[in-house]
């Protein structure tokens, strides 16, 4: 099979992490794969903030589930993988070209042996203060994902999908 559609097919969310850090160049490749997608007039409206430091990803953790005691937070958001990718994205073509940008990145990371999962958190986060600061948010930027990566603990095998609904005109 085509390597380009077996990542497409085999690709899955993954919520099992390794506690292994992943090699900044690797981080790198994925980035650029990310940053490869198109965009309109080629105007590549988005930047991205890796977060590695734990003490930081606690901190968000913390403001995304506030109404639980802290030291009964389980991460259920950022799975303890070991990088929170944020894909951050500003102007009238972010809505429609970061999520392109995500799907670059999710398939790379797949293609270099590593696990992702396309997170909703960023919204939630977004209005707290300590997080704009660490991300550097102005108020026209959104937040796309975020995406965590890292070696899965267990890959699982692709849901049946549903045949595809087509109308041919």
């Amino acid at each position: 099979m085509n390597p380009v559609l077996e990542a497409i097919k085999k690709r899955r969310s993954i919520r099992s992490y390794e506690s292994k850090p992943i090699p900044r160049d690797i981080i790198n490749t994925i980035i650029q794969a990310g940053n490869e997608a198109p965009s309109p007039m080629n105007s590549q409206p988005w930047r991205f903030v890796v977060v590695e430091n734990k003490k930081v990803q606690q901190q968000f953790l913390r403001v995304a589930m506030p109404m639980k005691p802290f030291d009964q937070l389980e991460d259920t958001i950022y799975y303890s993988a070991p990088i929170v990718l944020f894909v951050i994205g500003a102007g009238v073509y972010a809505d429609h070209s970061c999520p392109l940008v995500c799907q670059n990145i999710m398939l790379a990371a797949y293609s270099l042996g590593l696990g992702s999962c396309s997170l909703g958190s960023g919204p939630i986060i977004k209005d707290d203060a300590e997080v704009r600061k660490i991300l550097e948010l102005k108020d026209n930027e959104k937040i796309f994902g975020p995406i965590i990566l890292g070696y899965p603990k267990v890959y699982p095998d692709p849901p049946l999908k549903k045949e595809p609904i087509v109308k041919w005109v």
